[in-house]
């Protein structure tokens, strides 16, 4: 009920309050002096006569006075204590006494209603303009009550909600950077994961050179075992015909020997030159050997050819070197020309 009762609404009562309260009190207080003088004159010694207004209008002014404070202590929420409350009742019997004693004593009991009329109406509104700006203080003290709990528990509320959202901003916060971690985590574990497979890729591909290479180079040696093997033989093949040859060529000349020698028994004569004869015979009869080139020479006719215009055969029996030799050659040749290649 009170909290619908705007600060508005209650001050407006208030003056209304304040403005009747005076309205009574000024037509009492004007009311009483022009009841009062003639009473007063009555009891007044004769040349002060013009005194007479003076006493109504002292306790007209201790009503104002009472009037006014109560209003101002009521206003400030206090109590006056008794003293007040005795000058209140007594300057309105004071007011009431004199504004009926002129109908008083001359036995008028109309006069005395009517008089008394004033007195009474400021005495009372006195009263309750009191009781209204004690009940009305207490209502705006309360009311000031309410709304200053309600101010508080607004701020309470506001400051849980100012916490319920710092907290909720701190935990969007804290997801955020857990969502970034476990991004940064997940990056890091896939880098390390791409650079462990590229470097199984490589070791890989390293592992198929190696084998590549000693592939190569197993192929290489049995080529060069093979070749070996076939100049051993094509060697051992000259040596056994040149041998074979030369038992030939021995035999020829003991042939001839014999012939001469028995030309000669039965000639009875030997010829001088016979035996150096078909000695220089047999001497010039022999095949010439094939001299091997110089090693620097052979290197250059071998890197004069491109691949594939001769054979290793070819090239070895072009240069007296054996098949195998000129292989690694060729083989030394093609990884120059390689690295060449990769620097450019």
């Amino acid at each position: 009920m009170l909290d619908s009762l705007s600060p508005k609404t209650i001050q407006s009562a208030e003056r209304t309050l304040s403005a009747g309260t005076w309205t009574i009190t000024a037509g009492a207080v004007l009311y009483s002096v022009l009841t009062v003088t003639p009473l007063v004159e009555q009891v007044t010694p004769k040349g002060w006569g013009w005194t007479a207004p003076i006493l109504p209008l002292v306790v007209d002014a201790a009503v104002v006075i009472v009037v006014r404070l109560d209003s101002v202590v009521s206003r400030l929420g206090a109590r006056s204590g008794g003293w007040p409350a005795v000058l209140r009742w007594m300057t309105g019997l004071m007011t009431l006494l004199l504004n009926v004693g002129r109908s008083a004593l001359t036995g008028d009991g109309v006069g005395v209603a009517v008089h008394a009329v004033a007195p009474l109406l400021l005495i009372v509104t006195a009263e309750a303009g009191l009781a209204y700006r004690r009940a009305i203080g207490g209502a705006l003290e309360r009311i000031e009550r309410s709304r200053a709990t309600e101010q508080t528990e607004r701020e309470q509320r506001q400051r849980a909600e100012r916490e319920r959202e710092r907290q909720d901003r701190e935990h969007r916060e804290q997801s955020a950077r857990e969502h970034a971690e476990r991004l940064e985590h997940e990056r890091a574990e896939r880098e390390i994961r791409e650079r462990t497979e590229e470097r199984e890729h490589e070791a890989c591909l390293e592992r198929e050179r190696l084998d590549r290479e000693a592939e190569i180079r197993r192929e290489q040696r049995e080529y060069e075992e093979r070749a070996r093997r076939e100049d051993q033989q094509r060697e051992d093949a000259v040596r056994r015909e040149q041998h074979e040859q030369q038992e030939r060529s021995r035999r020829e000349q003991q042939a001839r020997e014999q012939a001469a020698h028995a030309t000669e028994q039965a000639a009875g004569q030997v010829p001088v030159n016979t035996t150096d004869v078909v000695v220089n015979t047999a001497v010039n009869s022999r095949p010439t050997p094939f001299t091997k080139m110089p090693e620097d020479d052979a290197r250059s006719y071998i890197r004069s050819f491109r691949e594939g215009e001769k054979s290793v055969r070819q090239l070895a029996e072009d240069t007296g070197w054996s098949v195998g030799w000129v292989a690694a050659r060729i083989h030394e040749s093609a990884d120059e020309v390689e690295s060449a290649e990769a620097v450019a």
